[in-house]
């Protein structure tokens, strides 16, 4: 990455100390947001999010799982983010693994909580069918196609609109004894239930630096002069 000039570094660090960056913006104001859900026909729910020219997709596909031994009375939901070769020239080869790790495990630390499920933004009792015997298993994917900041930002936005996309198929439970206990699972091709997001946050990051904190920040060299990050959950 090329390196700033001191001139270039009294410009933008001007610019913020002014309230005005160099696309016009003020520090606190977000570049054009666009959404649309049902992006992925095969997903139960999912969306695309742009963010200026960040541009995200999440998707999330339901699966009948068994509940684990510590948890009986919970669903399970894992998250996993991609980052396209092609969304930015750091990206290329093995350059994005590390920046997909590091968001994915964000994402999971602001929507699942910790291990015990304390604290989760997503109510895992919910995706329960029958204590102990069955649940619904949520795989929400968030893959990253261009890449110019703000991207945990983006992709939480994009999970939050395809879980509210999200519909549960109705399942019917009987138990048979001649399964040992085993239920007999029922699964609805038409009617399906509304996945409840009113806990699921909309995360903000502000980015302290010189003369203040930037909200949205670009994907570019600006950020060199900028001190550190601080994400916040907006309920």
């Amino acid at each position: 990455m090329v390196g700033l000039s001191e001139g270039e570094k009294h410009f933008i660090r001007g610019g913020i100390a002014q309230d005005l960056r160099a696309d016009g913006r003020t520090k606190l104001q977000f570049r054009p947001v666009t959404v649309e859900t049902g992006v992925i026909p095969q997903a139960n729910g999912s969306a695309r999010v742009r963010l200026g020219a960040t541009e995200v997709i999440a998707s999330v596909k339901a699966e009948l799982g068994k509940p684990t031994v510590l948890h009986p009375d919970k669903g399970k939901v894992s998250i996993y983010v991609d980052c396209s070769p092609t969304a930015a020239p750091i990206f290329e080869g093995r350059g994005s693994e590390d920046l997909s790790a590091e968001l994915s495990v964000a994402l999971q630390r602001c929507l699942l909580g910790g291990k015990s499920g304390a604290g989760a933004a997503i109510d895992l009792s919910s995706l329960i069918v029958l204590e102990g015997k069955a649940c619904w298993d949520l795989y929400i994917d968030g893959l990253v196609v261009s890449s110019d900041g703000n991207l945990l930002d983006a992709l939480a936005a994009a999970i939050k609109v395809a879980l509210s996309d999200t519909g549960i198929p109705k399942v019917n439970v009987s138990l048979n004894a001649e399964t040992d206990g085993e239920p007999e699972v029922d699964v609805s091709d038409e009617e399906f239930l509304q996945f409840d997001t009113s806990s699921v946050p909309v995360i903000v990051t502000l980015t302290k630096g010189y003369q203040g904190v930037v909200q949205d920040q670009l994907a570019t060299i600006t950020r060199r002069l900028l001190q550190g990050e601080c994400g916040c959950g907006l309920y």
